[in-house]
């Protein structure tokens, strides 16, 4: 059974539950045959060429399809699939009868789409963080996952790594350090500016910029370049709360709160961009206050070197990528890899040495579709979507900022979040940027209503009109999956 490109731009859905049983026969028909599983890759860049160098050598796995609108990414990566089939068009590769199991590594603005498309034609899905570009479609790719009866892991694969195990005994269990009063999450990375032009990106001719585009609105680009960069433009991004805020928020979430919490309650963020002067919209600098309404946790970003004679980034307590829990008999710093936790006195009092846990997440998703069972998924979609609906609330909880007011801010009687606004009022000043210069804004205090996940009360009209994007068609995420 082949699906028509014609089916896909109209709205399939009616006949997804048919094409479903279809290809999970054939998954399963394979699987029992030769435990063979053909894999399919939905974008071909850089995070897809770490995806291909890890998959093709697991065994049991083929590299049986390739796809990009940029045929100079599928080029680069023929070298992992020799004889696999290739395309412009993710519908092509969708469509396949071939093709078992999905590997989505493009733009965040595609990853929703895609992953649904994909389980509607009955066919497995890795997809990469963050899972949602917007919350509303995150919610869509967990029914479908349900609806279809498909495997679907995303890529935060530090929840693969064996540590993360020891690190919740030592915390949760065994409670050395007692119990947890407070959490930081730290992001601070260094990045350059991506530039400004006076006229519109001149898109290579090679490139289908409307398959590249997808759901995205068609805006003219004034950054020096397409790809990558894409992560700084609402149009097609998430900012660093969405690049890499999801990975140490989900570090968080699993280790700290032990995945009890799937959104916070309250929250109040700010930030803005500043130094660069670049054709960027997503804040350079970002600080959030979360209500769990068990442990309050903060978040503080900042892709800015500590002042402008400097080329590392500013001091923070903790791990530069990771994050800190206080507790009543002292704190436990971890972060990608490693984690320590100390005493109230400052000495060490157990370490933890792990891995990134890439292959074994890759591992894991071929397990779980071998044995048809999501439950063995150490990032299901669910966790997935919860992970990222944090970071999707944050930059809500940026955009709907007004001018910063200290007033406001001090309102929140936390002692993290004092030290955290300190920290950026230095950081900032090293720049001639004081907390109440015009570019810096504060948003209010947001309550979220986790159940429904949107905004209630106070400015949540103006909060949940980020809750979903206006999709291009035919490149539209649908009410029904």
């Amino acid at each position: 059974m082949t699906i028509s490109r014609r089916r896909f731009v109209q709205g399939f859905a009616t006949s997804a539950a048919s094409v479903a049983m279809i290809g999970s026969q054939r998954a399963s028909a394979r699987a029992l045959a030769n435990d063979e599983i053909r894999l399919g890759f939905i974008g071909c860049g850089g995070r897809a060429g770490e995806h291909l160098q890890v998959f093709s050598k697991l065994p049991g796995v083929k590299i049986a399809g390739l796809c990009d609108p940029d045929p100079a990414k599928i080029e680069g990566a023929k070298k992992f699939g020799a004889d696999a089939k290739t395309w412009t068009d993710l519908r092509g590769l969708i469509e396949d009868k071939d093709i078992d199991a999905v590997v989505i590594a493009a733009c965040n603005h595609w990853h929703c789409l895609a992953a649904i498309w994909a389980m509607q034609a009955g066919k497995d899905v890795y997809v990469e963080k963050p899972l949602s570009h917007s919350q509303w479609e995150g919610r869509q790719t967990v029914a479908a996952a349900r609806k279809y009866n498909r495997v679907c892991q995303v890529g935060t694969q530090q929840r693969s790594d064996p540590m993360q195990a020891e690190i919740k005994k030592f915390l949760h269990e065994e409670k050395v350090l007692g119990e947890i009063r407070s959490a930081r999450v730290n992001r601070y990375g260094v990045r350059d500016s991506i530039g400004i032009r006076s006229t519109p990106l001149v898109i290579d001719s090679k490139l289908d910029f409307n398959l590249w585009l997808g759901p995205a609105q068609d805006r003219p680009i004034y950054r020096s370049k397409l790809h990558y960069d894409w992560h700084w433009d609402w149009n097609t991004g998430s900012g660093e709360m969405g690049n890499w805020g999801v990975h140490v928020l989900d570090d968080l979430r699993n280790n700290v709160l032990l995945d009890k919490v799937s959104l916070p309650k309250r929250m109040m963020g700010g930030g803005g961009r500043f130094v660069w002067n670049d054709a960027g919209e997503t804040p350079n600098v970002h600080f959030v206050y979360m209500d769990t309404g068990t442990i309050p946790v903060v978040i503080g970003l900042s892709n800015l070197p500590a002042g402008a004679s400097d080329k590392k980034s500013p001091k923070a307590p903790g791990p530069g990528s990771g994050y800190i829990a206080y507790c009543e008999g002292g704190r436990f710093e971890g972060q990608r890899g490693s984690a320590v936790a100390f005493d109230k006195q400052g000495k060490v009092v157990k370490k933890f040495s792990g891995n990134s846990g890439n292959i074994l997440h890759q591992q894991n998703f071929l397990d779980a579709v071998r044995a048809r069972n999501s439950s063995l998924l150490n990032t299901d979609v669910q966790v997935g979507h919860d992970s990222t609906g944090w970071c999707n609330l944050a930059n809500i909880a940026y955009r709907t900022g007004s001018a910063f007011d200290s007033k406001r801010a001090e309102e929140i009687n936390v002692p993290e979040w004092t030290t955290l606004l300190t920290e950026m009022k230095e950081h900032l000043g090293a720049y001639g940027v004081t907390l109440e210069d015009r570019g810096l804004q504060l948003g209010p205090m947001l309550s979220v209503d986790v159940e429904k996940e949107a905004f209630t009360g106070p400015f949540a009209e103006q909060a949940n009109r980020f809750l979903k994007r206006e999709y291009r068609a035919p490149f539209v995420v649908p009410e029904v999956v």
